[in-house]
Order: structure tokens, then C-alpha cells, then sequence
């Protein structure tokens, strides 16, 4: 098969032998593969993500003296069977695929490990149990995008959001746009979307933010449609003031009794919920500085460098820090059936489509913001500029 191989940062489209379905695995050919951002960091820091990656118990990401076919948000059609699988799809059924492989017990990253090769290619390995079969015809282009939205369906889903409370996301790159689009999806009324991109703005309205902000011009929280009721520390304070004033006029009804049920409920002041998604150094901090007492901030951003922030300002203003990361079975197929049923609609963020000859350039292109978000390769294809 035709592949794109990346090794010392360099790209070169060669012919590897087909890969084998080895037992619970399935051969899938590819249709349409997406360029993540984390494909464009691991091309040139690999080797201080696999760093990382071993510091938390995964040693077998990729490193760049390594032959490594990238690509991790792909499509395609089953085209074999390995041992020990149930057959449930007729070859040539679509399917998407959660990229992840396992041998004795062994995970590996598809398209992140010289071991699980990705979907830069004609074809690639994916393990049955987490294979999904593509419903209502939905297009291999919307399809490949399974995977980065389920990202941003985790992320909303682990931020616990209501409905009624604001969301900010800061920074729109695909990640982004795919937590935008979620939050529209889980019918939140109110995203205001920041980023200095005159192109990443324009698409974090197409995908559905209510408001859009320049950083440059004006400050995201002052842009929310209803400011907050608490904007400080004596505004808290005031507020427990308030409270006590008004449950003890209340005759015979031990006033903790109510405090007692509110603890039990988790009710309490509530903030924005921010979402993260610019992933560099000083980001955490800026927010935790700027955002009103009882926020809730979401990291989805991945920084690879060390970071520093101040936590008095998170102590004093009780704003609470969840990290995520990727998402889990159940969430990856219900974002696949949004997609498909119409729910959700990540056809925005395709901007340009190449071929596997076309990689290189593609790279180039996401190298800046002003242009394109999600560019995908097709394997069939002649293109080689998006």
C-alpha cells in the first residue's frame, strides 16, 4: 500500500507492505484521513512528547529517528478480518474507528506509534471491539470528523455545564470550533468565542458561537451578553451577608437545614464555565486572573511546556480546574450518530482536502492560522495543495 511516512521531521510517500489484521483487529481501507494539531507538533517534538508519554505509564509513542505513518481521525471501509473477530460488517461497509490498537494486553496509538501505524495511508488496523459502523450514508469527509469532536463532546460533557450558564472558549482552532459546535449542540444559550485569527473567529460563528471577540479589542468577559452577578471577593462575601439575612426571618426552619440541603445538591454560586483550548504556556494563568469568583475553567488545550499560574487567584475566587483528555466508547459513537442524524454539524471546519503526495504542503498551511482549520487526505486523491 501507498503510505506517508514521517521520520526525522521529514515526509515521503513510499509503499509498505499492506498490514496484517492480527486477532480482534480489522483491516479497514482508508477514505479519508484528518490532520490533527497534535500531528503537528509530534512531527518535529515527538521525542519530548514521548517524554511525557512515558512519565504517565505509555512508553510507546512514537520517536523521531522512527518510521512513523501518521494519522489518528480517519474513515474508511472494512476490507478484512482478522482471527478471532465477530465479522459484523460486510467488507466494504463504512466505519470510523477509535485509534487505538492492543496486542497482549498492549495499547498502542494509532498513528502516534511505530507499532500501530495511521490512516496516512491506503489502509490501517483498527481493533473490532471499538469499530463503528457509519449510519445514514454520512459522508467519509463529516465522518473522519468523529474523532476531534468527540474531543470536544468529553470536554463539555466532563464540564458539566447547565444550559443556562455562559461558556467562554478561548481560542478556535479545530479543537476549538469542535467544543463550539458541542456546546450549540447541547443547546447551551450562551458561547462567546475569543481569538486573535480574523479566520478562526469567522468559523467559530459559522460553528455557532453567540458572540465572537477580538482579544485585541476588547476582553471576552466584558463581551458576555449578561455580565455576571458576582464579579470579586466582596461580592461573595456579600452574598453569604445576604443569604443569612434572609434565612433567618424564616420562622422555626433551622436555617443550616437549607445550607445542609444545598450541599447535599451542590448548589451554590455559579460562574462561567471556560474552555481552554489554546494549550501555550501563561494561558491558565491569564484566565484564573481575569475570570469571576465560582468559575469553572476546562483545560482541553494540550501545553507541552511547563507552565506556572498563581494559585491564590484560584483560592480566593474558588474557581474550579478540571484537565481532560480524548473521550470514551459511548462518547465517541453518540458523536458519530450526532453528526449523522444532523445534530451536529462539523462541515465548517473542513478547509482543504490533498492527497497523500499533498501532506507536506498541508503542514505548511496549518502552520498558520489565518487560513485553514481541519484539512483531510484523501488516499485516492491527486491533490497535493489544499
Amino acid at each position: 500500500m501507498r503510505a506517508t511516512v514521517v521520520s526525522k521531521g521529514e515526509f515521503r510517500v513510499e509503499d509498505l507492505p499492506a498490514p496484517e489484521p492480527g486477532p480482534g483487529q480489522v483491516l479497514v481501507s482508508v477514505t479519508r484521513c484528518g490532520i490533527c494539531g497534535s500531528d503537528l507538533h509530534a512531527r518535529l517534538h515527538c521525542d519530548e512528547l514521548a517524554d511525557l508519554a512515558g512519565a504517565t505509564g505509555y512508553s510507546g509513542f512514537m520517536r523521531s529517528d522512527q518510521r512513523i505513518v501518521l494519522g489518528h481521525e480517519f474513515t474508511g471501509e472494512i476490507a478484512e478480518y482478522g482471527p478471532r473477530t465477530h465479522r459484523r460488517w460486510k467488507p466494504g461497509t463504512p466505519v470510523v474507528a477509535m485509534p487505538i490498537l492492543r496486542k497482549d494486553r498492549e495499547p498502542e496509538l494509532t498513528g502516534l506509534s511505530a507499532n500501530a501505524p495511521g490512516g496516512y495511508a491506503e489502509q490501517v488496523l483498527t481493533q473490532e471491539s471499538v469499530t463503528f459502523e457509519v449510519p445514514n450514508g454520512l459522508a467519509p469527509e463529516l465522518a473522519a470528523l468523529t474523532e476531534p469532536m468527540a474531543v470536544g463532546w468529553h470536554a463539555v460533557r466532563k464540564s458539566r455545564i447547565d444550559k443556562g450558564q455562559t461558556a467562554f472558549v478561548i481560542g478556535c482552532g479545530p479543537i476549538g470550533l469542535a467544543v463550539i459546535t458541542m456546546l450549540k449542540a447541547a443547546a447551551v444559550r450562551t458561547v462567546v468565542a475569543s481569538d486573535f485569527s480574523p479566520r478562526r473567529r469567522e468559523l467559530a460563528r459559522a460553528c455557532g458561537a453567540d458572540v465572537v471577540v477580538d482579544p485585541t479589542t476588547q476582553s471576552a468577559w466584558d463581551a458576555a451578553p449578561r455580565p455576571p452577578r458576582i464579579t470579586g471577593a466582596a461580592d461573595l462575601l456579600n452574598l453569604g451577608f445576604d443569604v443569612m439575612e434572609r434565612v433567618r426571618r424564616i420562622p422555626k426552619v433551622p436555617w443550616w437545614y437549607l445550607f445542609r440541603a444545598a450541599h447535599t445538591l451542590d448548589r451554590g454560586p455559579a460562574g462561567p464555565v471556560v474552555f481552554e483550548c489554546v494549550g501555550v504556556p501563561g494561558i491558565i494563568d491569564q484566565i484564573l486572573t481575569a475570570a469571576p469568583p465560582s468559575t469553572r475553567v476546562v483545560v482541553v488545550g494540550v501545553c507541552m511546556q511547563q507552565d506556572v499560574f498563581h494559585p491564590a487567584n484560584a483560592i480566593n475566587k474558588e474557581i474550579e480546574l478540571r484537565f481532560v483528555l480524548g473521550y470514551d466508547p459511548g462518547e465517541f459513537r453518540d458523536t458519530l450518530h450526532m453528526i449523522a442524524d444532523g445534530t451536529v454539524d462539523p462541515s465548517p471546519l473542513i478547509t482543504g482536502t490533498v492527497g497523500l503526495n499533498g501532506v507536506d504542503a498541508a503542514f505548511a498551511a496549518l502552520g498558520s492560522p489565518d487560513h485553514h482549520a481541519k484539512i483531510l487526505i484523501d488516499p485516492r486523491s491527486d491533490k497535493v495543495t489544499p
